[in-house]
């Protein structure tokens, strides 16, 4: 049975590290019997802005639009961006809010505090790069800006399990150290698929 892979670049720049990680995990994944798509903020046209928050519905572009296609479409989804004061960068924030709307991602129940998760089915796997030692991450900040990603926003639509693999240290990284995260990368492509 053929996978089907939606990676996600989550990186304002498309000259980024991330793009390039991006395009290591599809190489790896094109290898084996895995259709890959994918979207990369950088080349979309879209507000990031959710302007009425629920109360009045923003009307999807284009580019949104087919974005919440391709995620109904896939079976796993890979989001790679990078960690910019403790979370995602507000490009990846605002195609979040944008899309994960209620009857796309979960809809709340009439008279009720619960939901119904509404991506149910699939899987994640979060590429996140910093800066921030590994330990500090977890043991300082508690992984913060991971545990946002996955327990709200993903868990809360339905998506389990979601793994995350950090890529660090980036600023201070040799081309050696990239050419390995690359590489690391290029497998978990390869080994999903």
């Amino acid at each position: 049975m053929t996978t089907k892979i939606l990676v996600i670049t989550g990186h304002s720049d498309p000259q980024s590290f991330c793009t390039a990680l991006s395009q290591a995990y599809k190489d790896g994944a094109a290898g084996r019997s895995a259709e890959v798509r994918e979207i990369d903020l950088s080349r979309i046209t879209f507000d990031p802005v959710l302007k009425y928050g629920y109360r009045q519905r923003t009307e999807l572009e284009p580019d949104l639009q087919e974005a919440q296609e391709l995620i109904r479409w896939a079976d796993h989804l890979v989001i790679v961006y990078p960690t910019w004061w403790g979370a995602m960068p507000a490009v990846l924030k605002g195609f979040i809010d944008r899309i994960f709307l209620p009857g796309f991602a979960f809809q709340y129940r009439k008279n009720s505090v619960l939901w119904d998760k509404l991506l149910t089915g699939k899987t994640a796997r979060l590429i996140v790069t910093m800066d921030t030692p590994p330990w500090y991450n977890r043991w300082i900040y508690g992984h913060a800006g991971h545990n946002v990603m996955k327990r709200n926003i993903l868990h809360f639509c339905g998506i389990k399990p979601v793994r995350i693999t950090e890529i660090t240290p980036i600023k201070s990284s040799t081309a050696e150290q990239r050419a390995g995260y690359l590489e690391r990368v290029r497998r978990l492509g390869a080994k999903l698929a």
